[in-house]
């Protein structure tokens, strides 16, 4: 039998699509049946007071249940199965935490977590998240808008890209041992997607701090987006005038590019991204173009998006 290094393993071979999809499957139906699922206990988590509920709010979508938004992740740091970071990833220490705002801004700073929970008012905001495997999620997210936190700054002219990297702990984070990624995990956006008004920066969800597998403490949510974009356990910002590399465009720039927004006509090279499938649910629904939330669309004006996926 051959026995493959962690070095030998190569990003576009994590979680085939024939293994997520039955997998995905198989939870689906049990959802639908009834049955109960085997998702692990969660902690409780400390409730989030004086949360304004938002406008933002898919009409006509109900929000998809707690253990699946908690108990299916992507959190590769922890593992590369959806099921496991529910219970592997509650030794990561998530106080004390600080993030870093740096680089072409006039005030550069470290702000505790705890204090980012105070600056600025947390609004409940119930966004999709669509994944680039083809599932996806209606999930109440509370947070602040990124561009609160940039403004505080006072980016520079120079500066035109954002930096988002998440935290790499060897000692909580068992794959940080393996060579699935260029640790730690790297994401960006242009400056005026990070200003948007939909960016936004969750510290929660359904009312209470975010769980260690969904990115606690805190970490971005951009939901026009494919879901890799939104980096996890953020410990530094970064405003820079280059393009940052990013975690997977650098792994396989071929299957996800730069800007990676939701986009029906652009085909993952290995699978179509021209239909989803609600986790919790059976039937499969069209994708949206940017997921849905077409505001954003004057960012990209004369662009081809197919050039730039």
């Amino acid at each position: 039998m051959l026995i493959r290094k962690p070095s030998d393993i190569v990003p576009s071979e994590i979680t085939p699509r024939e293994l997520y999809e039955g997998r995905r499957e198989f939870l689906q139906t049990l959802a639908i049946g009834g049955a109960a699922l085997s998702f692990p206990a969660l902690a409780q988590a400390a409730k989030l007071p004086n949360v304004v509920a938002s406008q933002y709010k898919p009409a006509g979508e109900a929000n998809t249940p707690l253990k699946y938004v908690t108990g299916y992740n992507n959190y590769y740091e922890f593992s590369v199965d959806k099921e496991e970071p529910a219970s592997v990833a509650g030794k990561m220490k998530t106080r004390p935490w600080t993030v870093s705002i740096e680089g072409l801004c006039a005030k550069p700073q470290t702000i505790a977590i705890d204090d980012l929970l105070k600056f600025a008012p947390l609004e409940e905001r119930i966004y999709r998240l669509r994944c680039v495997e083809g599932w996806s999620m209606v999930i109440p997210w509370i947070g602040f808008p990124l561009a609160t936190l940039l403004k505080r700054v006072e980016p520079l002219g120079s500066a035109k890209f954002v930096e988002f990297i998440s935290v790499a702990d060897k000692a909580s984070m068992p794959n940080l041992n393996r060579a699935i990624l260029d640790w730690p995990y790297t994401e960006g956006l242009r400056l005026d997607e990070a200003l948007h008004p939909l960016t936004l920066m969750a510290v929660g969800l359904y009312g209470e701090e975010l769980p260690n597998q969904n990115g606690a403490p805190i970490r971005l949510v951009v939901p026009w987006k494919y879901g890799f974009k939104s980096a996890k356990s953020i410990v530094r910002i970064r405003l820079t005038d280059k393009m940052p590399g990013t975690a997977w465009n650098k792994a396989a720039a071929n299957e996800y590019g730069f800007y990676s927004n939701v986009n029906p006509d652009v085909d993952h090279p290995r699978w179509s991204q021209g239909s989803e499938r609600r986790i919790g649910e059976l039937t499969k629904r069209k994708t949206l173009l940017f997921n849905g939330y077409n505001e954003v669309a004057p960012l990209y004006a004369g662009m081809d998006l197919k050039k730039n996926f």
